[in-house]
């Protein structure tokens, strides 16, 4: 038996991945335990016996981690970067540090956008694995910005300062001793990097505690059903947006059934009708199942969930990795990118119809799925883990 320590921050879609892979290793006897800034929405993900450590850190949406919606590009990384993820690992170092000292993990976990987890683990001479959910960065993202990835790096260099070791010299989002990637080569493309500590293991999609209250039964066997989300970070952005989407798809009512996940309320109470169901929130997995076509931000996790069920989709960036998320939808077939900013609800009528009904598209999905599903997900993550953990006992 093991101990492992999943280090994450306060962000459903970094903590998703690694419900099903803590699963696993529990279920096979180990140990495991977490450290996050927002327990609370930990054991919500994770289920409430969750043994949780409490970090300080700044939570997305309270006063000082809000970033401006109006903020694209390179200002929101900088933003991201400066005024959340650096204050968040400097602020979660302590409680890191804490957990380990009590816990004893043989490994650690460490989320690709938890630094502290990687600086603290490498200062007290652990082994540790990146849990990267997000692929964008492997693809070279910064390949054309050569000023903002050295300003990543200035930064970098100066937390492990603060709160690492600093004669250390990894990098704290690419784990050398094992880096699992919640995806394949399939998606990311040719860019894809090979050595023999980074595994690709696909979406991790199993684990989460089960939703009630949807209405399953209103679901129409006999037309297409496309859902639309924009993920739960993007509530103050999405309102023109989701109009749209539900402009478009209203007038495809006889032969579209549409589901909008509308967490911010953006969309009046008045717009849902017997053809378009709108909630605050979806079971997500198990309605991509049930899902003909999605329409959404290009999220690292819905873009993979959808796929996992050979779901093509229709991608509409933001901001941050979803750009180059996008990128890899449109390069490997499997759906249409469209512009959030300017779309028009005849645009994205035309691209629903795209991915509905051009057969390329649903055969690039499947194709995706294949490899997703023979990558192994959370069980090859936690084998990765536990050998991991043998090797440096």
């Amino acid at each position: 038996m093991s101990a492992y320590l999943f280090v994450v921050p306060p962000l459903t879609g970094h903590i998703n991945p690694a419900v099903g892979v803590a699963a696993r290793l529990a279920a096979h006897g180990n140990r495991v335990a977490w450290a996050c800034a927002d327990p609370a929405l930990v054991r919500r993900l994770a289920g409430a016996d969750a043994e949780v450590f409490a970090c300080a850190g700044p939570v997305p949406g309270a006063e000082g981690a809000r970033r401006p919606p109006e903020l694209r590009g390179a200002e929101a990384l900088k933003f991201l970067w400066e005024w959340y993820l650096l204050p968040l690992a400097d602020a979660m170092a302590p409680g890191v540090r804490a957990a380990v000292t009590e816990f004893r993990p043989d490994v650690v976990i460490a989320d690709q956008q938890a630094f502290a987890g990687a600086l603290v683990a490498e200062r007290l001479g652990l082994p540790w694995a990146t849990s990267a959910t997000t692929s964008a960065e492997f693809t070279g993202a910064y390949d054309g910005l050569p000023k903002v990835a050295d300003w990543l790096r200035l930064r970098l260099a100066a937390l492990r300062a603060r709160v690492g070791d600093p004669s250390g010299g990894a990098d704290p989002r690419f784990s050398p001793h094992l880096l699992l990637v919640f995806s394949t080569p399939e998606l990311i493309g040719p860019l894809a990097p090979l050595a023999p500590h980074i595994h690709y293991v696909g979406p991790s999609v199993a684990g989460r505690p089960a939703a009630t209250g949807f209405p399953w039964e209103w679901l129409d066997h006999g037309r297409a059903k496309v859902l639309v989300t924009l993920g739960t970070a993007n509530t103050d952005t999405g309102g023109r947006f989701l109009a749209a989407c539900a402009a478009a798809l209203r007038d495809r009512a006889d032969h579209v059934q549409t589901v909008i996940a509308d967490p911010g309320r953006a969309l009046p109470a008045t717009a849902a009708d017997k053809d378009m169901l709108i909630l605050p929130s979806v079971p997500q997995l198990p309605l991509l199942a049930r899902m003909d076509a999605v329409v959404c931000h290009a999220g690292h996790n819905t873009v993979c969930e959808a796929l996992w069920h050979g779901v093509p989709l229709v991608v509409a960036p933001i901001r941050d990795d979803q750009p180059v998320v996008a990128g890899q939808v449109v390069d490997s077939g499997a759906g249409v990118r469209v512009r959030f900013g300017r779309v028009t609800a005849d645009r994205l009528g035309e691209a629903v119809d795209a991915v509905l009904h051009d057969p390329a598209h649903r055969s690039a999905a499947a194709r995706v799925r294949t490899a997703f599903r023979a990558a192994g997900g959370a069980p090859a993550a936690a084998a990765h883990l536990e050998r991991l953990a043998a090797e440096t006992r």
